[in-house]
């Protein structure tokens, strides 16, 4: 494979090189280097930053208020009606906001199932 570098980024992944601008340049890589790796000019580093705990909490609970509004409407449709919300989506509902006490991120979640 080919890694093409500018300003010490792979900013393209080929299995051959062809005619380039003389500002960038074709190096061999491994098939594992990705666009937005960095190069040193010896070795390639992942461009890949790692997410916080607070970052993966956050896209945890991103997708748990998905999954709640979702269902949203049930609610709403049964208060305006005046009947009960059905137990389980009750259950559900608050499984999906208890979600967070189990669970640090979208690795390692065990979803509800939905009513």
């Amino acid at each position: 494979m080919k890694a093409l570098i500018q300003n010490n980024k792979v900013i393209d992944v080929q299995e051959s090189e062809f005619e380039v601008h003389p500002s960038l340049s074709w190096v061999d890589c491994e098939d594992s280097v990705e666009i937005g790796d960095s190069y040193d000019g010896s070795k390639f580093t992942s461009g890949i930053v790692p997410q916080t705990s607070e970052q993966k909490l956050q896209d945890l609970r991103r997708s748990r208020n998905k999954m709640l509004a979702e269902t949203d409407w049930v609610v709403t449709m049964h208060k305006e009606l005046g009947t009960n919300i059905p137990s389980a989506m009750k259950t559900y509902r608050q499984a999906l906001r208890d979600i967070t006490d189990s669970a640090t991120s979208l690795d390692d979640v065990t979803w509800p199932e939905k009513p």
